[in-house]
């Protein structure tokens, strides 16, 4: 195995237990250089990356707080500014705009994990500026008013302790499809089930369910963890937001 595939066989979430240390201001370059490089569509750019150094802010952004934190934008309004400055039309409306955007950002912020990793930096992916109330990510990021969508942050330190065990991925049944795509068999389900309750797997995100006298950990997963972000009836924070600032239509 070569350095590069080890680094990310290595990749790992540190939740909530980074410790003071902070990291240098030349990683910090070298993370962001390295990041920079990810693949982008039509080699615009589509994205924007803004530095959070305060750890007050990171709480208040996510709910975690490391060294680092990098907010990773879906973001056309340096495009669109460049437009106007030679007068060209451009249209940054729209689902298709968004989501080739959004997939630019997200290279970027896993090119960064990545990088972060080969200089033993650890880091945690969180959707957590999506919970709450969204309206306090544009505040305490003054975000553009218009086609500028925060998509994902990363904070990045060092762990107080090390994890007890590596969290491990499901590569069976349902993930890579050859040739076609192949719905899973009930056997394969059934399968995946007894994988993921078993507890040297360390495939599931906690253990909880047992105590909770439930079958099975994916008994545990629908009602108590998916539960916990049912739903809200009407138009989602998200939808409103994302149609005011015209990456999706009413």
């Amino acid at each position: 195995m070569n350095q590069t595939l080890e680094t990310l066989q290595n990749l790992r979430s540190i939740h909530g237990n980074f410790s003071e240390r902070d990291i240098s201001e030349q990683d910090l370059r070298t993370i962001i250089e390295a990041s920079l490089r990810a693949a982008n569509a039509s080699a615009r750019q589509g994205y924007s990356v803004i530095v959070v150094e305060d750890r007050d802010t990171m709480k208040k952004l996510c709910g975690y707080a490391g060294s680092k934190g990098l907010v990773f934008c879906a973001d056309l309004t340096r495009i669109a500014a460049i437009a106007k400055h030679l007068n060209h039309p451009f249209d940054a409306d729209g689902v298709p705009q968004f989501i080739t955007s959004a997939v630019d950002a997200v290279l970027v912020a896993q090119t960064a994990v990545i990088a972060a990793k080969s200089l033993g930096i650890d880091s945690l992916i969180t959707n957590g500026i999506h919970r709450g109330d969204m309206e306090r990510v544009f505040t305490l990021l003054n975000l553009p008013e218009k086609h500028c969508f925060p998509v994902i942050m990363v904070v990045f330190g060092y762990p107080t302790k090390e994890p007890d065990h590596r969290q491990e991925r499901w590569n069976g049944a349902g993930v890579v499809h050859y040739g076609v795509y192949h719905p899973l068999t009930t056997a394969q389900a059934e399968e995946m089930v007894r994988k993921y309750d078993d507890p040297e797997a360390h495939l599931g995100l906690s253990d909880t369910w047992k105590p909770k006298r439930l079958a099975h950990y994916w008994d545990w997963f629908f009602t108590v963890w998916v539960g916990s972000f049912a739903k809200a009836t009407g138009k989602s924070q998200m939808a409103q937001i994302l149609e005011r600032i015209g990456f999706l239509f009413p």
